[in-house]
């Protein structure tokens, strides 16, 4: 089934209605002082009342939807095996360049498909024939956005997998790369793991969540661990996590375990689905200027959502009720190449060793500037990641079959994927830090054909010899 063209159309009765319930809001009382800069308790009220009457009197409504109406929007139905049809919701920008890389971009909680907007025009820019290219899918989750509600209780992760995985074999892409952050980051794992194995072909992440490794799981690794004193740095972000364990995380045990309780204010009441999301958006960013339009926009899509504001907790439920539980699942070791960046202020920062225990990482690094949102806070940053570990020499170089995100494709690349995904040594012009740029001009002198037929065919022979 083809996909269809999508606009959002948010009708004159519901923000008739939606108006109506601003305008009747009963703010709680202040339990401490009213100063704007005291989030010790959570949203201060005084902060809650002005974006409620901007959101009443001053959100650009007409110009809000238009903005979010001239993004590439469609919508497509996928059957989920024993869970029948779920209609997706996607953003889908195609570079102008022939051999652009496919990039599944999957969004965190309280975010939304918005996340990517900032990533859309730089990632498929083909002006620069020096940087890679990317047609970028970027689905709203099933029971956020515009998407389908999950159709029963039991809606697990492996579905959430299962769902974009053949959201992206549906639009012609057999292989693909990801890149994702919080939940999205957990629903990747799922994809390499199980569904998606052979046909995801690199992840990216900014919120990877690795297990300490124990002497039982990861013998070496823990034995270099024991040698390597942790830093300064170290230190501070472990209790920089903790904290956030101790008085950050209650959402995640709500949401894990009764999430129909909150369920129902969040669905009611615009002002407290408003606070919901507002704080994490505070607390969890890097000192970002979040302005009014933007944590109203953030909001509405989640209030005029297809499942409701509400059905956002489903995953959360998910997670912890699988057997085992996700997260122990996306822990485990997966030998596809993995990218990682890390935002100092982001809500869990480890040691970097630990991140060993996920996969190969071919791709590392690390900003001081930046917390939870990477994608909207630092797109620059995302953005110049993505390029490196996709580009010439990186260590994501040629993950995908015939798109390496360059004009004049070689041939190569299948031989790569298949060399180094699965650790074959590999010593040529092509290896990781070195210049091949003189191979992908696009001109195809004879020189350079040569050498790639050469390349091609020592790959081949190593492949074959088990190297």
């Amino acid at each position: 089934m083809a996909a269809k063209a999508f606009q959002i159309d948010v009708g004159e009765s519901h923000i008739a209605r939606l108006r109506h319930k601003l305008a009747d809001t009963i703010y709680p009382s202040q339990q401490a002082s009213d100063n704007p800069s005291d989030w010790s308790r959570g949203v201060p009220r005084s902060e809650i009342e002005r974006l409620g009457r901007y959101w009443l009197h001053d959100y650009p409504w007409v110009e809000a939807l238009s903005k979010l109406n001239r993004l590439p929007q469609y919508t497509l139905d996928i059957d989920v095996s024993g869970f029948g049809i779920h209609g997706v919701h996607f953003l889908h920008q195609q570079s102008a360049r022939a051999h652009a890389i496919p990039l599944l971009f999957l969004h965190s909680w309280p975010g939304s498909f918005l996340e990517v907007t900032k990533l859309l025009g730089p990632l498929t820019d083909d002006s620069d024939s020096n940087l890679p290219a990317f047609n970028v899918v970027a689905p709203s989750l099933l029971d956020f956005g515009f998407s389908s509600p999950t159709s029963r209780p039991d809606f697990g992760i492996e579905q959430h997998a299962e769902t974009y995985h053949k959201l992206m074999l549906a639009l012609g892409y057999d292989q693909y790369v990801v890149q994702s952050g919080d939940i999205g980051n957990l629903i990747t794992r799922f994809i390499v793991k199980g569904v998606g194995a052979g046909s995801c072909k690199a992840c990216h992440t900014s919120t990877p969540w690795p297990a300490e490794p124990k002497q039982d799981t990861h013998p070496e690794l823990f034995a270099k661990l024991q040698a390597t004193p942790l830093t300064g740095q170290d230190v501070a972000a472990l209790q920089r996590a903790g904290a956030f364990v101790a008085e950050g995380s209650g959402y995640m045990s709500l949401l894990s375990t009764k999430p129909q309780t909150i369920g129902y204010a969040l669905r009611d009441s615009p002002i407290g689905l408003l606070a919901w999301i507002f704080e994490k958006l505070h607390d969890w960013a890097d000192e970002y200027p979040w302005t009014d339009e933007e944590i109203i926009t953030w909001t509405i899509i989640y209030y005029f959502s297809t499942a409701g504001p509400q059905a956002s907790g489903n995953i959360y439920y998910a997670m912890q009720h699988s057997t085992p539980p996700a997260l122990v699942t996306a822990q485990s070791y997966i030998n596809v190449p993995l990218g990682i960046t890390r935002f100092a202020k982001d809500l869990v920062v480890l040691p970097s060793l630990w991140y060993e225990s996920l996969g190969p990482i071919v791709f590392e690094n690390e900003y001081e500037r930046g917390g939870h949102f990477g994608a909207w806070e630092r797109p620059d940053a995302i953005v110049a990641d993505l390029r490196s570990m996709f580009g010439r020499g990186g260590g994501a170089y040629g993950s995908v079959t015939g798109r390496s995100g360059f004009a004049g494709d070689c041939r190569t690349e299948s031989a790569i994927v298949e060399g180094m995904v699965n650790c074959v040594e590999w010593s040529g012009p092509f290896a990781a830090g070195q210049d091949a740029s003189h191979l992908e001009t696009g001109e195809h002198d004879d020189a350079a054909q040569r050498q790639c037929r050469e390349q091609d065919r020592r790959l081949r022979y190593w492949i074959s010899a088990g190297r």
